[in-house]
């Protein structure tokens, strides 16, 4: 069974409600439905509820960019995977890189996220991925194996299909340097090759995309590699024609 490919647009904290609704509006002028690929918006919070309504009977998905692993209770400032499926969410990623630096996310509270955003009938999208230092000292499988392994932990096959995992490497994040092909096409064989200790049939279902300064003239080498299934694409998604462009890519 083919796996379907995913482009998912992490907005981070850019664009205000009104920025966000014109360049959803220009996403969808642009966007034409591939049949076995799957579009997916992370917008601010801010503009989830009126994405929602925009989004509704469209082809194009609803993500979020974080969630709390907490049902609810005083966490102030955090915002329940709940609330996120009321607001009309699909997908939530889940460790992204800035969220382990800034924030000191661990593997821990990665897998509690993960296993809180499964419970409530949604997609993580699970990311993964070593820093420079860490790729220097020849780091790069030890330090992806543990945050994989960490990450999946005590999740059930039967939900570990409704995965994905995003690969991440920190040092092409925001930077312009980008990951080749062949080394991306590397890691992303080796995360596929642990998923098969687990099951090698959840090995070939789930989705294991690209993320790290993916652009419109880099994207089609990345993802025509056989381990790539998509992309997380970070500032090209705040741009509908190169946003657009990735999507024409797969």
């Amino acid at each position: 069974m083919a796996r379907k490919k995913i482009i998912a647009g992490n907005w981070k904290m850019n664009c205000t409600p009104a920025e966000s609704e014109k360049l959803l509006k220009a996403i969808l002028r642009k966007y034409k439905p591939k049949k076995g690929v799957v579009a997916v918006i992370c917008p601010p919070f801010t503009f989830i509820e009126k994405a929602a309504k925009i989004l509704k009977n469209r082809k194009v998905l609803l993500g979020a960019q974080n969630a709390s692993e907490n049902e609810n209770g005083a966490f102030t400032g955090e915002i329940s995977t709940k609330m996120l499926k009321a607001g009309g969410v699909k997908y939530v990623i889940v460790g992204h890189s800035e969220r382990r630096q800034f924030y000191s996310e661990t593997d821990l509270i990665v897998n509690a996220k993960a296993r809180k955003v499964l419970e409530t009938g949604l997609i993580p999208i699970i990311c993964i991925g070593e820093t420079l230092k860490q790729r220097e000292l020849g780091m790069t499988e030890t330090i992806v194996s543990q945050q994989l392994d960490g990450a999946i932990a005590g999740i059930n096959e039967a939900d570990l299909k409704k995965v994905v995992i995003a690969y991440e490497p920190v040092w092409a994040i925001g930077t312009g340097h980008t990951a080749s092909p062949e080394m991306a096409q590397q890691v992303h064989k080796f995360i596929r090759d642990k998923l098969k200790l687990v099951n090698s049939n959840i090995a070939t279902i789930v989705p294991i995309i690209y993320g790290g300064s993916v652009k419109s003239d880099n994207a089609s080498t990345l993802l025509n590699q056989p381990d790539i299934d998509g992309a997380l694409v970070g500032g090209a998604s705040l741009n509908a024609a190169s946003f657009m462009s990735i999507l024409r890519t797969v």
